[in-house]
């Protein structure tokens, strides 16, 4: 291909992109109370108030703002699905197969990112956040606020855990094996608390650890991983043919002749 012809298939893909986004921002728009009820639940469903807004075009902004995030994330197959495709003429057909075997796997990793934050961190974070220091202050939580936390912290957590594929990407590569990650792992453990401290809004070490631990814990699995990618990496190897037997025969008398 030409590369106005490449130009021609970048274009006519973002296209693509484009318009399935719009459609499926338009969708979460018509059902924008559903999803900000969802968003709502892990910081107010427990003391069963509602958030504030203290600005005339703050919650057309947040809804807005809230309905493009969510037409983003949903699109977000068919955009990996586009870009694997637009660069696919230049991969082996080993490595399209490995790129789509991957890609299920990030989904769903980020996915399972997404549901630990809402289930299982966020209720307890935000109930500490919203009483913390409630004999001298009277929390008045702005719709805004609450929003960009909990959406940066949903996209954070799905980004970490996308750990284990990693690893197992570079272990294919060749960038770094299992015994490697495993003198590493000390550092790991260091690194994970360093990690949860700055995702989690909170300085409790309750909190901090609820994200410290799955993150360990998927160093760990990250370690598994990498060593069946550097096995997968070993098959592909060359390896040396084998001597006939005529051969190893003819090398065993060279070898008694220089002994005697």
């Amino acid at each position: 291909m030409t590369l106005r012809e490449h130009l021609d298939e970048l274009r006519r893909r973002l296209m693509f992109i484009v318009v399935f986004m719009v459609l499926a921002t338009i969708v979460a728009f018509v059902f924008r109370n559903e999803i900000i009820s969802f968003l709502l639940e892990p910081g107010f469903g427990r003391v069963g108030e509602r958030p504030i807004a203290t600005e005339v075009l703050e919650t057309i902004g947040v809804t807005f703002k809230v309905t493009v995030m969510v037409g983003f994330v949903a699109s977000l197959p068919v955009v990996l699905y586009q870009v694997i495709m637009f660069a696919s003429p230049g991969l082996s057909r080993r490595e399209r197969a490995y790129l789509f075997l991957l890609l299920p796997g990030v989904l769903a990793a980020f996915g399972a990112g997404v549901a630990f934050g809402y289930y299982v961190l966020f209720p307890p974070a935000f109930f500490f956040l919203f009483n913390f220091g409630a004999e001298n202050v009277d929390a008045q939580i702005r719709i805004a606020s609450y929003m960009n936390v909990i959406t940066s912290l949903m996209f954070w957590m799905g980004v970490v855990f996308q750990i284990p594929i990693v690893m197992f990407a570079l272990a294919r590569l060749g960038v770094v094996t299992p015994r490697w990650l495993g003198r590493f792992r000390r550092v790991a453990v260091v690194l994970a608390f360093v990690a949860a401290a700055m995702i989690t809004p909170t300085f409790d070490p309750v909190n901090q650890t609820l994200v410290a631990v799955p993150i360990i814990v998927l160093y760990e699995f990250g370690i598994l991983l990498a060593r069946v990618g550097q096995r997968l990496r070993r098959r592909r190897e060359p390896r040396e043919p084998r001597p006939s037997l005529a051969r190893r025969i003819a090398r065993k008398l060279r070898f008694w002749d220089r002994e005697s």
